[in-house]
């Protein structure tokens, strides 16, 4: 495995100085008082050292309010082309979209996310794409919490004999299951959305009980 060179904190450009004081103050375990940001990136492949992203979509969520109108999106140029993955995402090599350098777009992401709790299905592939991505530009990894909507749907599973908890649990599967329209699957915001909604819903089922759910019991 090869390393990155990583910059000293001198070095640091300003915007991650401005982005790592954000994490400064503690903050509440309010589940209200947090902002999260739902997060979902369209890549060329699933190698995190060969492959690269095309898109990071993102939303954030406030007070069980998703931000449509506050979205994220930028596109990004392709040094690296996946033909294999293109009829998924519909990202094609000579498109037409704006795009930006990997490195303006990690910048403008991270402006957005700020300290927020980052939340994404199947979060470590997409964490682990833009911390590569970091890594690459000579940047230190985010420094978020986040939660995988896979983990937190299994916390909904009733505990018996009958029932087997799977290993992963797929968007569809899981759009499926709270009937949740799949329109703009497989755009990095289109499923943004699709899991934004799909948080709320599974927070409303743990709230079920009426016991009050807090960050800490989501961490768990």
């Amino acid at each position: 495995m090869f390393q990155f060179f990583k910059k000293n904190k001198a070095e640091l450009p300003q915007f991650w100085k401005d982005y790592e004081l954000k994490f400064k103050d503690k903050m509440s375990d309010d589940l209200e008082d947090k902002t999260f940001c739902v997060l979902d990136t369209e890549t060329t492949g699933f190698d995190y050292s060969k492959d690269r992203i095309l898109c990071i979509g993102a939303i954030n969520l406030r007070q069980r309010r998703i931000e449509i109108k506050d979205g994220f999106e930028v596109f990004i140029v392709q040094q690296v082309y996946g033909k294999d993955a293109a009829p998924i995402h519909g990202i094609l090599k000579n498109s037409l979209i704006p795009r930006v350098s990997e490195l303006e777009a990690l910048e403008q992401f991270v402006d957005y996310v700020g300290n927020s709790i980052i939340i994404a299905h199947h979060a470590i592939f997409d964490l682990n794409m833009i911390n590569n991505a970091l890594l690459r530009n000579g940047l230190p990894e985010l420094k978020n919490t986040y939660l995988d909507t896979s983990h937190l749907y299994k916390k909904t599973i009733i505990k018996s004999n009958l029932i087997t908890k799977k290993e992963h649990y797929t968007l569809d599967e899981l759009a499926d299951k709270f009937t949740i329209s799949k329109k703009d699957r497989h755009t990095a915001m289109g499923d943004a959305y699709i899991t934004a909604i799909l948080f709320l819903k599974i927070l409303n089922k743990l709230q079920e009980s009426g016991k009050k759910v807090t960050l800490k019991d989501l961490l768990k």
